[in-house]
């Protein structure tokens, strides 16, 4: 919003991660009192039926979510609905309470409208952000819990990690995403080796199956991985039962910036949008894949949701473009969509999905 923009070069003076941790506490205040937050709602909560989609037995007031490291330790769930988003993920959250690498750990590059970061996990740890979960209560619109491996767990007892956090945060999360493609932890993406990948969601999917109630159960993949690379993961993703695809994570790759930059640490925004809706059509028109797909990376604008609901995604994530954009961008997209849906007399937004496959 043109307000947002008045303000942001100053914001974009200061150090990236302490006006996030100053976002963050003020959406945390924002989240803690009922007037503050029917304030926020009536101004900005976006109620059409239209808009509703409904996946895994879930209903999502509108397609447009927050992505997972934004608000790492969910300190600030019930604020996200209030400006405009249908659902929620937290995280990644680790099985132990971890600071993450050194700082500097996250850049601006606002010529390239994009972020590096190599935050390396850090959050609360699983069992402080259940007991905050457990306080909090439930959220108005679908929670996902986004789970990463422990820096200090070794690559071979990664299931066991993953299975703490899953176990301590089960009875909290609406469906639960196994995050093995950050490049910020060392050696993590080793996890989406067939070997490796297919011990974890075996462990994984054990334990989702042996519960009284059954939740989906996702997992976020890199867009750094070959086609060959992307098949063998579907295949067990197929194979042992997933619920779908969050596509994608951040890149490591560097091609085309406008900004010089030696950085270590994942790439997000403007750049990774191309690769991101490569990867998208990849699955959802090359592959014709059975299960749902969440798109993520690069996504600015209604145009650019719409762009990826017709390539196939059922739903999509924010991120990078809250940075840019405003806190109120998942608002405005939401908007932008309705008003395309009245344009175009399409009744529903689930009439735009896949359209262009």
């Amino acid at each position: 919003m043109r307000v947002y923009r008045l303000f942001r070069p100053w914001l974009f003076r200061q150090d990236p991660e302490t006006i996030h941790q100053g976002v963050m506490g003020l959406l945390a205040l924002a989240a803690g009192g009922r007037p503050r937050l029917e304030l926020l709602s009536a101004v900005f909560g976006v109620r059409d039926e239209r808009l509703k989609v409904r996946l895994w037995g879930l209903e999502f007031p509108n397609p447009i979510g927050l992505a997972a490291g934004f608000d790492k330790n969910a300190l600030a769930v019930a604020a996200w609905p209030a400006l405009g988003f249908g659902y929620v993920e937290i995280g990644s959250v680790t099985a132990l309470a971890q600071p993450g690498n050194p700082k500097p750990r996250l850049f601006r590059l606002p010529q390239d409208q994009a972020i590096i970061n190599r935050m390396g996990f850090n959050n609360d740890g699983a069992e402080v952000i259940a007991a905050r979960l457990e306080r909090q209560g439930r959220p108005s619109v679908p929670l996902g819990v986004n789970l990463g491996k422990s820096r200090v767990t070794p690559l071979e007892e990664a299931p066991a990690d993953y299975l703490k956090s899953l176990g301590l945060l089960w009875p909290y999360g609406d469906y639960f995403v196994i995050n093995v493609s950050s490049p910020n932890t060392p050696g993590l993406r080793q996890l989406q080796d067939k070997d490796r990948l297919e011990e974890l969601l075996a462990a994984v999917m054990g334990f989702a199956r042996a519960q009284p109630q059954t939740k989906p159960v996702l997992i976020k993949i890199a867009p750094d991985l070959t086609w060959e690379q992307l098949d063998e993961i579907l295949g067990l993703v197929e194979g042992y039962g997933l619920s779908g695809l969050i596509a994608t994570n951040t890149t490591v790759a560097r091609d085309g910036l406008k900004t010089p930059v030696d950085e270590a640490g994942g790439l997000s925004g403007r750049p990774l949008a191309a690769r991101s809706l490569e990867v998208l059509k990849y699955l959802t028109q090359e592959l014709k894949v059975g299960i749902p797909v969440i798109s993520v990376g690069g996504i600015f604008s209604a145009e650019d949701a719409l762009e990826r609901l017709r390539a196939g995604a059922s739903l999509v994530q924010l991120y990078t473009g809250l940075v840019y954009e405003g806190p109120f961008l998942g608002w405005l997209i939401a908007q932008g969509i309705r008003a395309h849906l009245h344009r175009t007399g399409l009744t529903h937004v689930a009439d735009l999905v896949g359209q262009d496959v």
